[in-house]
């Protein structure tokens, strides 16, 4: 394939000028082979995984280097440890919990996921084991990330795996709950912290990417001067296929390099605090002046479409959410609107109806009660069965009062602390039980 001067140059820039880098990559391992019913045995088999993982470590670097691409973070999906917990005592989740943070730290890997199970109609033994021990487990590790699937178009939403999820967050100190994530119709293979996990079906090895590169496509917007919507939506196909092009090249680098199958590229676009790297920023480049304002649904649904189409072009390996991601804290542009009060939980609400992220690094006032956050929960995994899609929420409860901020630092930022309605829903959100998966249509005969 040959490359003229200009496109070679509009990568350089993209690269120095714009944060084109690589959110993450991610090695997904099959562990269900060290499932025993004696913990010790367990542990013990854990530790065959250390020569893999070192030899990853390694390869992003020496991959990184190659290509002078930043690579983010290194990551580790492992199947769910529900399974695990299956056939031991909930305690030993804390142990696997430790366990799992030892192998990360000992090799470099900054997020290794899979404390996490499914409970979308009821609960077995192991599920209940991890959401019971979910505040402990996060609370005394610093890379280990998780999630509940509380919620499934074909099996409805479990209100009462809701409730038990609220009660262990509200335990979490704020950097450990920014770990962890509720969901409905979790992909079964996820690349993307704090969901990931290995999934059935899957090889037992396998390497994805996930891109990011808001700025890129901000700018981009920015130089075209577009004139009709047909024309913005082109720029920023052409940008999200260039940026995917660039995960797929990286993920099949690393996939060579350690010998492991190359799995999928992630095309979610993601945010950091850092100044030029917000998608809400893209939103406002499109002529929106604030995020939040009347025009925001349609120009996200506009970027979503794009970046779908151009990914999806440039790649045929798509896996994870595949989304544009909306997290609060982790985008500057989002966090200042939201202490306008331009963005609030119903905005972030009706933007979820057209992206995969639901309502994302936000924080909540334990003041303001449980009941609140369970409403909001059931609110998005609803909205999420009734469009048959992925969304999930990730709140950080805090002490502090509405319009606060509290600062947790790098990636995640600086998180706002968003006001729920003042309204009682307990006497809803006390009821217990499941709400039934959904018809979406009768036909006669």
């Amino acid at each position: 394939m040959k490359y003229s001067a200009d496109e070679i140059i509009e990568v350089v820039r993209m690269l120095s000028e714009e944060d084109l880098d690589i959110r993450s990559v991610t090695l997904s391992v099959n562990t269900l082979t060290l499932i025993s019913d004696d913990v010790n045995k367990t542990l013990e088999k854990f530790n065959s995984l250390n020569p893999i993982l070192e030899k990853f470590s390694y390869s992003v670097d020496k991959v990184s280097e190659k290509y002078g691409v930043k690579i983010v973070t290194k990551r580790v999906a492992v199947s769910p440890v529900q399974y695990f917990l299956e056939v031991l005592a909930e305690s030993d989740g804390i142990k696997i919990g430790e366990k799992l943070e030892e192998l990360a730290e000992k090799n470099g890997i900054d997020y290794i996921s899979g404390y996490s199970a499914f409970a979308d109609r009821g609960f077995t033994k192991g599920s209940l084991s991890v959401i019971n021990t979910l505040a402990e487990v996060m609370n005394s590790t610093r890379r280990l990330t998780g999630m509940i699937n509380a919620a499934s178009t074909f099996s409805g939403l479990n209100s009462d795996a809701i409730k038990k999820f609220v009660d262990q967050i509200f335990s979490m100190k704020p950097e450990a709950s920014s770990r962890v994530s509720i969901l409905s119709n979790v992909p079964p293979d996820s690349p993307f912290v704090p969901s990931a996990h290995h999934g059935i079906g899957m090889p037992d090895m396998m390497i994805n990417v996930a891109v990011s590169g808001p700025g890129v496509i901000e700018n981009a917007i920015k130089r075209s001067s577009s004139s009709s919507l047909e024309e913005l939506h082109d720029v920023i196909k052409r940008s999200a296929f260039k940026i995917s092009r660039l995960g797929e090249l990286i993920g099949k680098a690393v996939s060579k390099e350690i010998g492991v199958p190359f799995g999928s590229v992630d095309l979610s676009l993601a945010p950091s605090p850092k100044v030029g790297d917000s998608v809400a920023g893209i939103i406002e480049a499109m002529g929106i002046e604030k995020i939040g304002g009347h025009g925001s649904l349609s120009a996200l649904a506009i970027l979503m479409d794009a970046i779908k189409k151009g990914g999806s072009m440039a790649t045929s390996h798509v896996g994870g959410l595949s989304s544009a991601f909306i997290p609060v804290s982790e985008d500057s542009i989002m966090a200042e609107r939201a202490l306008e009060g331009y963005v609030d939980f119903f905005t972030l609400l009706a933007l979820s109806s057209v992206c995969n992220s639901g309502i994302d690094m936000v924080g909540v006032s334990k003041k303001q009660g449980k009941d609140k956050v369970i409403g909001l929960i059931m609110d998005v995994l609803s909205l999420g069965i009734t469009l048959n899609k992925i969304l999930g929420v990730r709140v950080i409860p805090v002490d502090s009062e509405p319009g606060t901020v509290i600062d947790l630092g790098g990636l995640l930022g600086k998180v706002v602390v968003m006001r729920l309605k003042d309204v009682s829903v307990e006497r809803f959100t006390s009821l217990n039980g499941f709400i039934p998966n959904t018809i979406k249509r009768l036909e006669a005969g």
